[in-house]
């Protein structure tokens, strides 16, 4: 009886500390000292939430960057069903996919050139990726200067104002957020309506 009067108050104690305080006391420190993170990094345009700097989004309108493919089930960059399609290298429909992919990214973007961005291609493991590398962003930069109406070199510019590099290299790659690089384009001023995206 004594063991099991010993083991039940070592589980509720436990269970205050490791289930109730420390969560409670990281979510405290978390809203103190990086609010913003914390709460989502959420994006907030004329006092609306547009989205999230860390979970990517579907752009349908020509008008607008996109990101990496996502193969999320239900619909591209669903938070809720997070995850990769996990075909391995050797396998034929990743293969199918990739040759469509490669042939529909043409066909969409005549202009991109020659070399194919691979983050175009391939979906990031997640499916949520928000970002794109430079070269993916540069191979957009034709199709969105020609439909916005724009010079090529101040859409290049917009690219490069928000490319973000890590602090150090070895960390990573440059990348761009699409979102944030989509609001820059629009708080750009051009001849035709910006449309909704």
């Amino acid at each position: 009886m004594h063991m099991f009067r010993s083991s039940l108050m070592i589980l509720v104690l436990l269970t205050l500390v490791t289930g109730i305080a420390y969560p409670l006391l990281v979510t405290g420190l978390a809203n103190v000292i990086f609010p913003t993170q914390s709460m989502g990094s959420l994006i907030l345009q004329d006092n609306r939430i547009i989205g999230s700097s860390l979970i990517g989004q579907s752009y349908q309108n020509d008008n607008y960057f996109y990101g990496r493919p996502s193969v999320t089930a239900e619909m591209p960059y669903n938070a809720l069903a997070s995850g990769g399609s996990n075909l391995a290298i050797s396998n034929p429909l990743l293969t199918k996919e990739l040759t469509e992919r490669s042939a529909a990214l043409k066909q969409y973007e005549p202009d991109g050139g020659d070399t194919l961005p691979v983050d175009l291609l391939t979906a990031s493991s997640s499916g949520l990726d928000p970002h794109i590398s430079v070269a993916a962003a540069l191979y957009q930069a034709p199709r969105i200067a020609k439909n916005r109406q724009l010079p090529l070199d101040k859409v290049k510019s917009l690219i490069a104002d928000n490319t973000q590099t890590p602090l150090f290299r070895f960390l990573g790659e440059p990348v761009v957020n699409v979102l944030e690089l989509n609001i820059a384009l629009d708080q750009y001023p051009w001849e035709a309506n910006s449309q909704s995206h």
